[in-house]
């Protein structure tokens, strides 16, 4: 396993649809080794999910995982690591919630914007095995964001700028209600 360098914001490779991957290609030592890396890379940068396309592989591949105490990401609930190969989401519902996020590919910037509360995911893992499962509350909103990125969008494209603010910024000036508003949506989000 390998950790890869993350790309950065203003890369065309982020703003690009990830291609869809064939049962071949899936099962081939190469997108097999992509999958490694990237659950080391997100590992190693302690984020809450990476795509392909963030390492610079146009792929619909993506890694989502939030391990309980992560230091970016206290707040967030743990996630088992799950690999998604072609995900696509359905919404489930007109509702939102409000969610300030970050992203290994644009450094040292948060931003609030909606997201759907519940959504349903469905994808290969990466034996090429069909999955659907429903997630919601902050978890939904960590899945958008990865397939997001997978559709060439980041979450700069849907937050709202006046709520733009570096990390040491967030922890000083919004962090605090930030957080109270998620632990009431835990607490309601079944």
């Amino acid at each position: 396993m390998t950790v890869r360098e993350v790309i950065k914001i203003g890369d065309p490779v982020l703003r690009e649809r990830a291609r869809e991957l064939s049962a071949d290609e899936i099962s081939s030592s190469e997108i097999q080794g992509l999958i490694d890396d990237l659950i080391e890379t997100k590992r190693t940068r302690q984020g809450a999910g990476i795509a392909a396309n963030q390492v610079g592989e146009p792929v619909r591949v993506a890694i989502v995982e939030v391990e309980k105490g992560n230091p970016r990401y206290p707040y967030k609930p743990p996630e088992p690591l799950t690999v998604m190969v072609n995900p696509t989401i359905e919404p489930l519902g007109d509702e939102t919630i409000e969610i300030n996020e970050g992203c290994l590919s644009v450094p040292d910037l948060r931003g609030s914007l909606p997201r759907r509360l519940a959504v349903r995911v469905r994808y290969l893992d990466r034996a090429g095995s069909e999955h659907e499962e429903v997630k919601r509350g902050l978890t939904a909103g960590t899945f958008q964001h990865e397939v997001d990125h997978l559709d060439g969008v980041l979450f700069v494209d849907h937050a709202d700028p006046r709520t733009f603010a570096t990390w040491e910024q967030f922890d000083r000036h919004q962090r605090d209600e930030f957080v109270r508003r998620v632990e009431r949506l835990t607490e309601e989000t079944p």
